[in-house]
C-alpha cells in the first residue's frame, strides 16, 4: 500500500468514526449531521415534526412542573421572564411554588413565547382539550399572569438587563431568558416552517437560507444553555414525542443559518486526530466565500477533503496570512490538512 493510499484510509476511518460519535443523544441517531443550511433544517423538520394527537394544552400544567422545576426549590418552578423574588412586587417573580397556577394576582399560568398571536395564520385560544400548535410545550413555559399580559403578542427586541417594555409596543425578555427564547424561537421555525417565521417576532435583519434573525442567533451565543434548560428535552421527549435540538446543540444554529458561533455541545469541530497541535488558525467557520488562514510556523502545504476522503484541492501555504477561495465549494462539511515536515493538523469547515 503506497504512502497516500495509507493516508487517504487513515482520513476516511477518522471521517466514519466521526459520523458515529458526534451525537451525544441517540435521538438524532437517524440525521444526518453532516448536512449544513437549508438542507440540515429540512433535516431536523422532519425529524421534530411528530405528530401527537394525545398531548393537550391542559397536559401543560403537569409537564412544565417537571421541566420547569426551580433546581434550587423543589416546591418551585422558575418563571419566564421573572427577575427578582424580593423587590415585594410578586410580577417580578423568578421563582414560585408550583400549586400557584391560576388567573389572580401572583398567580402564575401558561405563556406560549412564540405568541399565539403572532403566527401565521394564528393558532387561536387555547383551552385544556386543545392540541396541535397551540399546546406543543416546546413552546410554553410557566410566566406570571401580569407579567404574561404585559409581554403579550409585542414583537421581541434587543435590549439588556430586566424583562420589559423596549421601544415602541416591543419586548426583551431578559439577559437570562433571551438564550431561551432565542432557541425557542429556532425551533417553532423549525417545525412549523412558514407559519412561524422569525421575522414575525422580531427585528433587524435576517441570515441564512432560510431566514434566521441575527438578534436570535446573537442571544443563543449570549446566553448558553443552562441546566435548568436542559430539563426540559429529557421529559418531552418521553411524553410529547421530540426534542428541541438547539437547546441539545446550539451549534445547530450556527450550521444551519451561520451567524456568530455558538456554543457546540457536540464537539463538532473537536477531532481526537488533530494531536500535533500545529498553531494554525482560520475564520470564519462556518465561511461563505473565503477563509483566512493564519500561523506562526511554517507549513508545507495545506489540503481540502470531502466528507469521504478524497482530495479536493492542494496547495502550499506560503504566507503567515492566507486568503483562500472557497467561493467554488458546493455547501457542506469539509476538512483541512495541514501538514509541516511530518506533523499535520486536522480541522473542519463548514461552507455555506
Amino acid at each position: 500500500m503506497t504512502n497516500r493510499m495509507l493516508h487517504k484510509l487513515t482520513l476516511l476511518t477518522f471521517l466514519l468514526l466521526f459520523t458515529s460519535v458526534s451525537a451525544q443523544q441517540a435521538y438524532y441517531d437517524d440525521v444526518n449531521l453532516n448536512l449544513t443550511g437549508e438542507d440540515l433544517y429540512l433535516e431536523l423538520q422532519q425529524k421534530i415534526s411528530v405528530s401527537n394527537a394525545n398531548f393537550t394544552y391542559g397536559d401543560i400544567r403537569d409537564t412544565v412542573k417537571i421541566t420547569d422545576e426551580d433546581p434550587s426549590n423543589f416546591n418551585n418552578l422558575l418563571l419566564a421572564y421573572g427577575y427578582n423574588d424580593g423587590d415585594g412586587n410578586c410580577t417580578t417573580d423568578r421563582s414560585r411554588d408550583k400549586d400557584d397556577f391560576g388567573g389572580l394576582v401572583c398567580e402564575y399560568n401558561r405563556e406560549h413565547v412564540f405568541a399565539r398571536g403572532n403566527a401565521n395564520p394564528p393558532m387561536g385560544n387555547a383551552d385544556n382539550s386543545t392540541i396541535g400548535i397551540a399546546a406543543d410545550p416546546h413552546n410554553v413555559r410557566p410566566a406570571d399572569q401580569q407579567m404574561n399580559n404585559n409581554k403579550g403578542n409585542k414583537k421581541l427586541a434587543s435590549g439588556s438587563g430586566n424583562a420589559g417594555n423596549v421601544g415602541s409596543g416591543n419586548w426583551y425578555p431578559g439577559d437570562e431568558w433571551k438564550g431561551d427564547v432565542a432557541r425557542m424561537m429556532m425551533y417553532m421555525f423549525t417545525r412549523y416552517g412558514d407559519r412561524c417565521l422569525p421575522s414575525l417576532n422580531g427585528t433587524g435583519p435576517l441570515q441564512g437560507s432560510t431566514d434566521m434573525l441575527q438578534l436570535f442567533l446573537q442571544w443563543n451565543v449570549d446566553d448558553p444553555v443552562s441546566d435548568f434548560e436542559d430539563q426540559r428535552n429529557p421529559h418531552l421527549e418521553g411524553v410529547y414525542g421530540n426534542r428541541n435540538p438547539f437547546i441539545d446543540n446550539p451549534y445547530l444554529a450556527t450550521i444551519i443559518w451561520g451567524g456568530p458561533a455558538a456554543e457546540d455541545r457536540w464537539n463538532f469541530f473537536s477531532i481526537e486526530d488533530n494531536n500535533n497541535n500545529l498553531a494554525v488558525k482560520f475564520e470564519p467557520n462556518p465561511a461563505r466565500d473565503y477563509i483566512y488562514l493564519r500561523t506562526g510556523m511554517t507549513i508545507d502545504y495545506y489540503e481540502i477533503y470531502g466528507n469521504f476522503g478524497n482530495v479536493i484541492y492542494r496547495d502550499t501555504f506560503e504566507e503567515p496570512l492566507q486568503k483562500i477561495d472557497v467561493s467554488g465549494l458546493s455547501s457542506g462539511l469539509y476538512f483541512f490538512k495541514f501538514t509541516s515536515g511530518n506533523k499535520s493538523s486536522v480541522q473542519k469547515i463548514i461552507i455555506q
